[in-house]
């Protein structure tokens, strides 16, 4: 049975290969393959990340724009959904980085945080998720890299330009706010 599952793996891989190396030709068809296989994934991570559907819709496709002209430079090193996580990583905190100097809507941050989804249709899975939205932006991004997507605090400290001690004064806050949002 593990022979056989190592043997579909191998195929799974040698067919995004194909695609990967088609795409970088600019076949269109392989790359919209490759897009929808992703796009998913991408799309949970900025929806995640920015806490706006909105937004993560804009996001993604910002992400896949910049896939689109950057597979080129793709080399096969790591796993091609490894790369395009890296990329939209990336895409993300950029994007948090120039909204944040803008001015912005993030005075609201207490108000949604203690604020809870209410009705009888409510799961645990949604309160959590809004309660994970409704964290500051840099509280959210540090938590959701290093609590969800597995970075360490030297890798989020380095993708966010910020300091690892920093990296972990964030998470220790996100979690607080967390633990206040889900006790009210």
């Amino acid at each position: 049975m593990a022979d056989a599952t190592a043997v579909a793996n191998t195929g799974a891989l040698d067919f995004e290969t194909g695609l990967i190396r088609r795409a970088q030709r600019g076949d269109t068809a392989a790359f919209e393959a490759l897009y929808r296989q992703n796009v998913g994934r991408v799309y949970a991570l900025c929806l995640r990340m920015s806490a706006n559907a909105s937004r993560a819709e804009d996001l993604t496709q910002e992400i896949f724009l910049r896939t689109w002209e950057r597979i080129g430079s793709f080399r096969g090193e790591a796993r091609f959904s490894t790369w395009l996580h890296q990329l939209a990583v990336n895409v993300v905190l950029t994007d948090s980085r120039l909204r944040a100097r803008r001015p912005s809507e993030s005075s609201q941050e207490l108000d949604r945080i203690v604020r809870k989804p209410s009705g009888p249709a409510t799961t645990e899975a949604q309160v959590l998720d809004e309660a994970v939205s409704a964290l500051p932006e840099g509280a959210r991004a540090v938590f959701v890299l290093h609590d969800i997507e597995g970075y360490l605090h030297e890798e989020i400290a380095v993708l966010m330009g910020v300091t690892t001690g920093t990296c972990k004064a964030q998470l220790h806050r996100a979690r607080q706010l967390l633990r206040k949002a889900l006790k009210s």
